[in-house]
């Protein structure tokens, strides 16, 4: 039996026990913000006659130098980041809730830390909430991810290489309940590509854990645009949580697969934040080999609360990697960022 078949069943006969649980799902708040800018902030909310209408986003000026030792090239440049969500939904007759979100994010990016020069990108969806669940369609490739994942460093501080090479393309549909302390999820795209995966939450005693599973049959197209690879990944995430501070600890395993070459990959990542009155600290590290090459990373975060919704941010973060396979290079790296910014989330 193949390696995507034996994770599909372990997982889909997990979601199967799960879907006959007696208690029924709840529907799940939609949120399109797959990057690793946004609001801490209770969102604005109001009503235009049945339809409420939700709005957050995120104001951030950061001051990024790099250090890349791959085009040999130092640089300082000052940025510009905004996000937001705008959610409007109602509830019909039969207690179903409908609805659609959208959000948009800008970023002045000259060095490319927030995906592109002067670069506007939007997601889009619509859903239909029921006491099964939520179902969306639309821009829904993160949804199982954004549930799975280990939490984001604090402040301007990001971990490389902490996800799947491959992944769904942007538009599909997907599918997320929640059963008691456990929420399920599920995205397929339009080529047929799709991930499933949720996790378990609850406290024990003075601490609280979680532990989330997630596999995902995606593509990857290598750094160099030459080959495009077929993928198949399964990673583990377990969470704990004790008074103010929080420690994370990824696994994953992935298989790569083209013409040109079949590679196995495996990653560990791990994290811990923490919070001392207005001040908040993260650290993070991650190791990884691609066919015996390694794969590096290490971020370290801070943040402090100005007011509400205003805060200072610090970030230094380091990359480095060379995977090559067939004469393909599918990563290549080796830089240092250093980010402080202004943030206003409302």
């Amino acid at each position: 039996m193949t390696f995507k078949k034996i994770a599909a069943l372990t997982i889909g006969s997990a979601s199967a026990s799960l879907a006959i649980i007696p208690t029924a799902a709840q529907a799940q708040d939609v949120d399109l913000n797959y990057d690793r800018l946004s609001s801490l902030e209770e969102p604005i909310a109001f009503d235009l006659g049945d339809i409420t209408v939700e709005i957050s986003g995120v104001l951030d000026t950061p001051v990024v130098a790099e250090f890349d030792s791959v085009t040999d090239t130092d640089s300082v440049d000052v940025g510009f980041v905004g996000n937001f969500q705008i959610t409007a939904q109602t509830q019909l007759a039969n207690r179903w809730t409908i609805g659609a979100a959208y959000f948009g994010q800008y970023a002045t990016d000259p060095i490319d830390v927030f995906g592109g020069n002067d670069d506007y990108s939007d997601n889009v969806a619509g859903f239909v909430g029921t006491s099964f669940g939520t179902v969306l369609g639309g821009n829904v490739n993160g949804q199982v991810r954004e549930i799975t994942r280990r939490q984001r460093g604090v402040g301007n501080g990001f971990l490389a290489f902490d996800d799947f090479y491959g992944g769904l393309d942007e538009w599909g549909g997907a599918y997320v309940g929640r059963f008691g302390p456990t929420v399920v999820s599920a995205a397929v795209d339009e080529n047929g590509d799709f991930e499933i995966g949720g996790f378990f939450q609850r406290p024990i005693g003075q601490n609280d854990y979680r532990f989330a599973l997630r596999f995902a049959d995606g593509r990857f197209t290598s750094q160099d645009g030459t080959t495009e690879f077929d993928t198949k990944g399964i990673s583990a995430v377990g969470e704990l949580v004790y008074g103010s501070s929080t420690f994370d600890l990824g696994l994953g395993y992935e298989r790569l697969e083209s013409p040109v070459a079949d590679l196995d990959r495996w990653f560990l990542s791990a994290g811990a934040r923490t919070q001392v009155g207005p001040l908040h600290l993260s650290a993070e590290g991650h190791y990884g080999q691609v066919d015996g090459q390694d794969e590096i990373s290490a971020g370290i975060g801070a943040s402090y609360d100005i007011a509400r919704g205003l805060s200072v941010n610090l970030g230094l973060n380091y990359e480095n990697a060379r995977i090559e396979a067939g004469g393909v290079t599918l990563v290549e790296t080796d830089e240092v960022k250093a980010i402080a910014s202004l943030r206003f989330s409302f």
